[in-house]
């Protein structure tokens, strides 16, 4: 038989406790040397990418990690990289796509000029599918898309729109179900380095750098979606983007959010009307 852990628990909770005050002062380190806020951040979520970083140089404490992520802003790039959520595909979630297309993009046609921005855009799967859509449903000639994003280095891929011929299958596959209209393969050419899409997808994308955290609105859009961002965000700072998204979208608006993300329980779900619960698509009615 296992004998049980001889550690006392308050020695276990006591170490729980530093641990959290390290890190408390580790994002309130990197805020005031860097300008990059990670404090909203949900807690198991970034300690776990703090851990990621300190296992791959060799360091013993989050203290350690401190110390020289204060001195060694090339060391601050690669924990940025750490930080940033870069989960994305074409058409990812194709029901959502779907929904898009039945109860939102009727109201759309009746827009002279459509502004759409998609916060936390990655590496721009996201933007060049809502690309595709606009076009096969005739909107995408008089749309802008904004797709931003904190990490310079995923917009940067993002512009260059060239991708892994192996996720071609994927996408392929979510496009389909998101109600596609055509051959998928028409929108990119492939070759040895991978697959770009065709370059009418970007006229219409600007890609630039914003933080949900500590930047302001930018413009007013028709359309916001933010998707399976939030959940990477503690509930006060879930609140200050909804307050964002509410300050930034138009009256009749429309803001779209990931399938465990809600616009409910917030102090702003009295400014919306739920168009579509299961896919989390709603409407700005004030």
């Amino acid at each position: 038989m296992k004998p049980k852990s001889s550690i006392p628990q308050e020695y276990i909770e006591e170490k729980s406790d530093i641990e959290k005050l390290e890190v408390t002062l580790l994002l309130e380190g990197i805020f005031q040397r860097y300008g990059h806020d990670f404090r909203g951040y949900a807690y198991a979520s970034i300690n776990r990418r703090i851990k990621y970083r300190m296992e791959i140089e060799g360091l013993s404490s989050i203290s350690h990690l401190q110390q020289r992520v204060l001195y060694e802003p090339e060391l601050m790039k690669k924990l940025l990289k750490d930080f940033s959520i870069n989960v994305t595909e074409m058409f990812r979630d194709p029901e959502f796509y779907l929904a898009f297309r039945k109860h939102v993009v009727p109201l759309l046609h009746s827009y002279p000029f459509i502004r759409i921005w998609h916060a936390g855009c990655s590496t721009g799967e996201e933007a060049y599918s809502m690309a595709i859509l606009l076009y096969e449903e005739g909107l995408y000639k008089k749309s802008k898309i904004y797709a931003t994003d904190m990490n310079m280095d995923v917009l940067e891929k993002a512009e260059k729109g060239i991708f892994s011929f192996d996720k071609m299958k994927q996408y392929t596959s979510n496009y389909q179900k998101a109600g596609g209209l055509h051959a998928f393969s028409e929108y990119y050419t492939a070759d040895q380095y991978g697959v770009k899409f065709q370059p009418f997808l970007s006229e219409n994308i600007i890609f630039a750098r914003h933080n949900l955290a500590t930047d302001s609105s930018f413009n007013e859009f028709n359309v916001i979606l933010c998707r399976n961002v939030l959940i990477y965000f503690d509930k006060e700072l879930q609140n200050d983007v909804h307050g964002l998204f509410k300050e930034s979208l138009s009256r009749f608006g429309f803001l779209g959010l990931g399938n465990k993300e809600s616009i409910r329980f917030s102090p702003y779900m009295q400014y919306y009307e739920e168009i579509d619960a299961t896919n989390k698509l709603y409407k700005r009615i004030d």
